[in-house]
């Protein structure tokens, strides 16, 4: 009996039995599949503004002297320095903002995250602005009616409020309200690359867009982007590991 106590008892140290009383292998996670998850998330954001910045990118080049790859802008050369910290700031925040969707890297890289975080609402609120500055002073492009203007301005707002009520909120040491008002600023900034699809689609729906038709297609791209922001699935993502999070938070905060 007592062999058969301290065999049973023994068992247990070992790897499972399944009913015939053979080890069941145990499952290990893939290294590979981890790591390709783990940035396919910031893969993807920095793809769909890709188009965005390189247009920027190319602007940049012809304000500094550069050929004109693109056509040129009067408005933007009559008064180059808006739009430069608009794109430098932006691009910035569209790159580094893009990875702090990876959970991985928040649980690793918690201090990297802060550092990163606070680059990002420096950045994010100049984008916001410089964005209403420009609107509100530049002149008119053309084909931009009242509806469009008026997009501009609720967006760009919503997005500087966005970043500030993120940022009041992770100094309460509230981190799922943080991630929420973040990552709606964050779909907000990105609206030009998800726009740039709703204007090729709207190419090849209406031949020679209108002013209302236009700015439908703009706004469209902001909305889309929230929408996703709003998804319970991107909700979820966000919320994951808030508890382990939440002590740092309030440590770093109080």
């Amino acid at each position: 009996m007592k062999a058969n106590v301290y065999d049973k008892g023994r068992a247990s140290d070992g790897p499972p039995l399944n009913e015939v009383e053979k080890p069941v292998p145990r499952k290990t996670k893939s290294p590979g599949r981890t790591g390709w998850a783990t940035w396919l998330v910031p893969a993807a954001l920095i793809l769909l503004s890709f188009m965005p910045l390189v247009a920027g990118a190319l602007r940049l080049t012809q304000l500094g002297g550069g050929p004109e790859i693109i056509p040129a802008n009067p408005r933007f050369s009559a008064s180059p320095l808006p739009v430069i910290i608009h794109i430098v700031t932006v691009t910035v925040y569209a790159i580094l903002g893009a990875f702090q969707f990876s959970t991985r890297l928040r649980q690793r890289r918690p201090g990297w995250h802060r550092a990163a975080g606070r680059i990002l609402v420096l950045c994010g609120l100049v984008v916001g602005l410089s964005g209403l500055w420009m609107t509100l002073f530049y002149p008119r492009a053309e084909g931009t009616g009242d509806l469009l203007y008026a997009l501009r301005l609720l967006f760009g707002s919503a997005m500087v409020m966005s970043i500030i009520l993120g940022y009041a909120a992770i100094r309460r040491g509230d981190v799922t309200q943080h991630r929420a008002w973040m990552t709606r600023g964050y779909a907000i900034g990105l609206g030009a690359g998800t726009q740039a699809l709703t204007q090729m689609v709207g190419s090849f729906l209406i031949s020679q867009p209108s002013e209302l038709s236009g700015a439908l297609l703009m706004g469209s791209g902001w909305v889309i982007n929230l929408a996703v922001a709003e998804s319970p699935s991107v909700q979820l993502i966000s919320k994951k590991n808030d508890f382990g999070m939440k002590a740092n938070v309030t440590t770093q905060y109080a």
